[in-house]
């Protein structure tokens, strides 16, 4: 078997022929050799947006309570541990190699694909551990992602867009569909999207969920600095905003808090842990703003209503003489329509070859960028980390630069940074 994390991971990169294929039979069955069960309750997040984010505060909300946690999260940005949190905590790399060992032994030679075999490996990992809470973050779609593989005592889809139409479908219909398919009968399903398509409704009836939805049965308000909000527990007010940035954060605040609310006799947490768990929720890449200057911004958005909330928040935080983009993309993302949604507050631009039979040029991103309209200049570059060099050396100290595009994109800008490979004005 490999030894090392990094000889685990291109193996198991190698044991099924597609990257992405979905279904729930192969994971099933190796769980059931596996004998992995997990005695807590589980919170499964989906989305198209915001899942990250408000798994990010069930962790931290839930830990403030005093809870050992138990966190799955995907893609990771720089180590493949982030993936699998417990107590807040990344698995170290000797304990992720022991639990591919045993999904290993136990598939027998069954395919599993990359994600796969990973999240086989966190429920390896977390039913050692035996936590109170288990917080899992779905991985594409839901209904047959890798993670609905066990019910979800509370399922939270934050919002439904336009996203992996190959494996969804091209409707928010079709896509709130397949999002729904993590309820059960007769626990909570929580629905944060202000305006969700009739297919969410439709499926929580048909399993016999209890459905939640924003604005109906949970909301919030927004109060100058702070925020209320409303909920089957009633209402908690004069919270602070959370610690993670955005326009959209309250709203997948009010998202996990109404999570909370439903598991309430299993998990019972008090407002001075909300508040707290707020307060110290972290996230990388998650309009996340660095220190110094100039102004440097990471978000992993990569589909237009991301990259519309960046815009929104861009507008939000303040003048600067230049906001600089460094953006780099996968092909089979909307290239166009998250261009189109940011390209008005850029007055820059740095476009980045991302590597992979799945990364676009920077030739081609600039092709997409002329058909929206962009009209500022943009230099092309062989790597995100050589266009965000070339964006700090253009940026002057009142400018901004924004790192967006990909999960991979930001990855290597951060790794970048980390290694001081960067000049800063201070």
């Amino acid at each position: 078997m490999p030894r090392s994390l990094a000889d685990w991971l291109e193996y198991i990169e190698r044991q099924h022929p597609k990257a992405i294929d979905l279904g729930l039979e192969r994971v099933n069955e190796v769980r059931g050799r596996l004998g992995t069960v997990l005695s807590c309750p589980i919170l499964a997040v989906g989305g198209t947006n915001g899942k990250g984010s408000t798994c990010a505060m069930l962790e931290a909300v839930l830990r403030a309570a005093g809870y050992r946690t138990a966190l799955y999260m995907s893609p990771h940005l720089m180590r493949y541990n982030e993936r699998v949190r417990t107590c807040g905590e990344e698995a170290s790399d000797a304990s992720l190699c022991e639990a591919f060992a045993a999904v290993e032994t136990a598939r027998a030679g069954m395919p599993l694909t990359y994600f796969e075999f990973g999240t086989l490996a966190a429920f390896w990992l977390f039913a050692r551990e035996r936590p109170d809470a288990a917080v899992l973050e779905i991985g594409l779609g839901g209904r047959l992602d890798a993670v609905n593989a066990l019910d979800a005592d509370c399922a939270v889809v934050t919002s439904i867009a336009i996203d992996h139409v190959e494996y969804l479908g091209g409707s928010r219909d079709a896509i709130g569909r397949e999002k729904a398919g993590i309820f059960r009968s007769g626990r909570p399903a929580v629905v944060g999207d202000p305006d969700p398509p009739g297919a969410i409704e439709r499926a929580a009836q048909s399993v016999g969920a209890r459905l939640l939805r924003l604005g109906r049965e949970f909301g919030y308000a927004i109060e100058g600095n702070q925020w209320s909000y409303w909920g089957p527990q009633g209402r908690r007010g004069g919270l602070a905003h959370p610690a993670l940035r955005g326009t959209a954060q309250i709203r997948n605040a009010a998202a996990a808090l109404c999570a909370l609310d439903s598991l309430g006799e299993q998990l019972p947490v008090a407002m001075q842990d909300v508040r707290r768990g707020l307060a110290e929720v972290l996230l990388p890449g998650r309009f996340q703003v660095l220190p110094g200057r100039p102004q440097v911004i990471l978000d992993v958005a990569h589909n237009p209503e991301a990259a519309k909330s960046v815009a929104d928040n861009l507008a939000a935080s303040g003048f600067a003489p230049q906001t600089i983009a460094v953006c780099g993309m996968l092909r089979d993302k909307d290239i166009g329509g998250v261009l189109r949604a940011i390209a008005p507050r850029i007055t820059r631009w740095h476009l980045a070859s991302l590597g992979g039979p799945r990364g676009a040029r920077a030739d081609e991103l600039a092709t997409h960028l002329e058909a929206v309209g962009g009209r500022t200049p943009a230099f092309r570059h062989d790597s995100p980390a050589a266009a965000f060099a070339a964006a700090r050396g253009d940026a002057e100290r009142n400018d901004k630069i924004v790192v967006f595009g990909s999960f991979l994109t930001v990855g290597e800008v951060m790794s970048e940074i980390e290694r001081g490979g960067t000049r800063r004005h201070g």
